[in-house]
């Protein structure tokens, strides 16, 4: 992990002390801590491929860097919005952000532990090394409360462990350099530490890569402390930031899915008085009444607007009655969306039910299925591109129900989905844990939403997944060995859930190799999803082989169009 750091240009000094320009300093301020932040953003967007690159399984879908930068790049972005310039203030802008962006268990992980450093920090204006230690210990209580069953030898594990070394090593002659020395020093030493921890770390060859992606950001704010900068990295991760498809609204269009328009709105004492005491619901109020799928909430006297119209001129020219934008987005929904993701139906006003559905599944196939199936939106993600929290908030907004279940469908998305309840407060959020398209694919086709009480409608989908194995085909991305099965690149692995079945140069005969593995004649159904990289005529001849080979099994085959996955086979 060394070699992750990349420095360039100076940049100012963070720790004053007013009369020496060397690292004696004790007090951390709000503007110091921000440009700490936005260097530790930056130096793990530079080094987030390595960080996706210490990937268990031996399959291009590692996405942990790209998961951590996005979400402390959402807080670096919010810093805009801080309501002053006291560390509490700025510490507080920064957690928000992480908490609506984060994405997959370790990016909710550090959003937590941001959160933690900011609750420790209210109405703070400046700190010293102590009340610094303190918060820092408050971000590893809050970390470890966010997940049900902590798992060390993981970033839990990396931050505790250099959080209580720097701490126990804190004394009068103490300073800021020896602090985040102390610090640092740990952080290495208990990622290096984690494989000993968890054994299938060992057996990959890797170290943790939440706890390499902490590590990256903690480097970058250290750079900062010293008066140097890490080199910026791309806007997003690779192949993650594609331009809009400007082909899909053409000059013969008729505007249909109307215009995503999201900003941030100042209020101004001039137009409403004290901002303070401003009723939100006014602005609520308006927005409802011109738009559909409102997000609208505030942080002091900034207000933050998710809505969907065909006339956003008349929303901006409604809200400019209350304040003045800091920031404004619009995009045509026609270029976002293809039909099948969460709110892309035509957005008139949906009745009051009692139960929605929102499903996270990426590939325009599987999306189809899903909503085929009864969810009210489907939101984009799954395996190497997770969704964010306020991806899931959007989607809440865009159902108009007493009780939403949510299917993640994906163990690395449950996190993110359990802090989006948390944030949204319009209606009930029920987590179906399902981690896999299997698990969620049997839990929603078997949904019974008969029920009043929500509860039981939860146990029955539990029921209804405990039964369902799901495997998956996938081309391997590098040598390694792997519960006795030797993995060669190139070649394509069977795989359901941590174990490897088969390793084989040929994609059907891995998956049929896997489908026996799984035993696949013992299940009424196997549910065939062939992937983007799947040629159709292939897939039939698949098909036609599982048929033969369990005639008492019904084989149904679907194109689901997903990334990553070749094959993924849905047994019930």
């Amino acid at each position: 992990m060394k070699d992750y750091i990349i420095w360039t240009r100076p940049c100012v000094r963070l720790f004053q002390e007013g009369r020496d320009s060397r690292m004696q300093a004790q007090v951390l301020s709000g503007p110091m801590f921000a440009a700490m932040l936005r260097a530790g953003a930056a130096n793990l967007a530079a080094n987030r491929k390595r960080v996706n690159d210490l990937n268990v399984f031996p399959i291009p879908d590692g996405d942990t860097g790209d998961n951590m930068y996005m979400t402390i790049d959402s807080g670096a972005a919010e810093l805009a919005s801080a309501r002053g310039d006291s560390l509490g203030e700025v510490a507080a802008s920064a957690a928000k952000g992480m908490l609506l962006g984060a994405r997959g268990n370790s990016g909710v992980i550090l959003s937590r532990i941001f959160a933690g450093i900011s609750h420790a920090l209210k109405d703070v204006e400046s700190a010293d090394l102590a009340t610094v230690n303190r918060a820092l210990a408050n971000g590893v209580d809050e970390a470890y409360r966010a997940v049900s069953v902590p798992v060390e030898g993981t970033i839990l594990t990396v931050y505790k462990d250099a959080v209580a070394y720097a701490g126990a090593r804190l004394n009068e002659t103490s300073t800021a350099d020896s602090y985040c020395a102390d610090f640092l020093g740990e952080l290495r030493r208990s990622l290096d530490r984690t494989p000993e921890l968890l054994d299938v770390l060992r057996q990959a060859g890797v170290v943790d890569s939440g706890g390499a992606g902490f590590l990256c950001i903690a480097e970058g704010m250290q750079a900062a402390l010293h008066g140097e900068a890490a080199a910026p990295g791309a806007a997003a991760p690779d192949g993650k930031a594609a331009g809009p498809d400007l082909s899909r609204f053409t000059e013969d269009s008729e505007l249909v899915f109307g215009y995503c328009t999201e900003f941030l709105l100042r209020l101004q004492r001039a137009k409403v008085g004290d901002p303070e005491t401003f009723d939100l619901s006014r602005i609520q109020d308006d927005l409802n009444g011109m738009g559909e799928s409102v997000v609208c909430f505030r942080d002091g006297s900034i207000v933050k607007v998710h809505v969907h119209t065909k006339r956003p001129g008349d929303i901006l020219n409604q809200m400019q009655k209350y304040g003045e934008f800091l920031t404004l987005k619009i995009e045509n929904m026609t270029l976002q969306h293809n039909g099948t993701d969460a709110g892309s139906a035509a957005h008139s006003a949906r009745p009051r039910k009692r139960y929605g559905i929102v499903s996270v599944a990426s590939g325009s196939g599987l999306r189809q299925i899903f909503l085929e199936l009864g969810c009210d939106a489907v939101v984009e993600g799954g395996q190497s591109m997770n969704p964010s929290a306020e991806d899931f908030v959007r989607a809440f907004g865009d159902i108009n129900a007493d009780t939403i279940l949510v299917f993640p469908n994906n163990g690395n998305v449950i996190l993110t989905a359990r802090q989006a309840a948390e944030l949204y407060d319009r209606a009930e959020i029920r987590i179906i844990p399902t981690k896999t398209v299997g698990e969620g694919y049997a839990g929603i086709s078997m949904l019974d939403l008969t029920p009043e009480d929500p509860e039981e409608v939860v146990r029955g989908a539990e029921e209804a997944i405990s039964g369902v194995v799901t495997g998956f085909v996938s081309a391997a991305n590098r040598e390694t060995t792997l519960g006795g099965v030797k993995v060669h690149p190139g070649d394509y692995i069977g795989f359901a859930g941590d174990v490897i079945y088969v390793d084989s140069p040929d994609r059907t005969e891995a998956a049929i190799a896997l489908a026996e593995a799984l035993k696949a004649g013992d299940f009424d159904i196997l549910l065939l999803l062939a992937g983007r990289e799947a040629p159709q005529d292939e897939s039939f001849r698949l098909q036609a082989v599982l048929k033969t080979a369990y005639p008492r099994t019904e084989v149904i085959l679907r194109r689901g169009e997903q990334p990553i996955h070749d094959y993924i086979l849905i047994l019930e």
